[in-house]
C-alpha cells in the first residue's frame, strides 16, 4: 500500500519540527546514500527508502517495495533491514541502545549506536536483498 512519491526527501526531512530527529535523518540520509549508491525517495507520507525490489504475495499478486530505508517517527526513528536481524547476530551485539522488530531496527537517536556497524548491517541486507530478489 505504500507508494513511492515525487515529494522531495529533502523538504520532508526540513519539515519535521524535532531538531534532533531531524539532525539525525539528515546523518541517515548521507549513510543511506553512502551504502546504496541510490538515490533517496519519499515512500508515502513518512518513509525514505531506497532501491526497490519485486515480490509475489499468495494471492499471486506482484507488488514492489524499497529494499532499505528509514522512517523519521515522533517516537524515534525506525530503520528498515528488510531480512530483518536473525544473520546478523554479531552484529547486533556491536550496534548500541536499540529496539527491533521484524524488518525494523527502532533507535532513539544516532548517538546511541555505532555508525559503522550500522552501516555494515545495511550493506548486509542489501546483500541478502539481493541474492533473494535479484534486479
Amino acid at each position: 500500500k505504500t507508494q513511492p512519491t515525487v515529494v522531495s526527501v529533502l523538504d520532508f526531512v526540513e519539515s519535521l519540527e524535532n531538531k534532533q530527529r531531524q539532525s539525525d535523518a539528515f546523518a541517515l540520509l548521507d549513510i543511506f546514500a553512502k551504502v546504496t549508491q541510490q538515490d533517496a525517495v519519499l515512500w508515502g507520507s513518512s518513509i525514505i527508502g531506497y532501491g526497490t525490489y519485486s515480490y509475489k504475495t499468495a494471492d499471486k499478486k506482484t507488488h514492489q517495495f524499497m529494499r532499505t530505508g528509514f522512517s523519521p517517527r515522533k517516537q524515534n526513528m525506525a530503520l528498515y533491514i528488510m531480512v530483518g536481524f536473525n544473520e546478523f547476530e554479531e552484529k547486533m551485539r556491536q550496534l548500541g541502545k536499540f529496539k527491533t522488530g521484524k524488518s525494523c531496527l527502532y533507535i532513539n537517536k544516532l548517538s546511541d549506536i555505532d555508525v559503522q556497524i550500522l552501516q555494515e548491517l545495511i550493506q548486509l541486507s542489501l546483500d541478502e536483498m539481493g541474492r533473494r530478489y535479484p534486479d
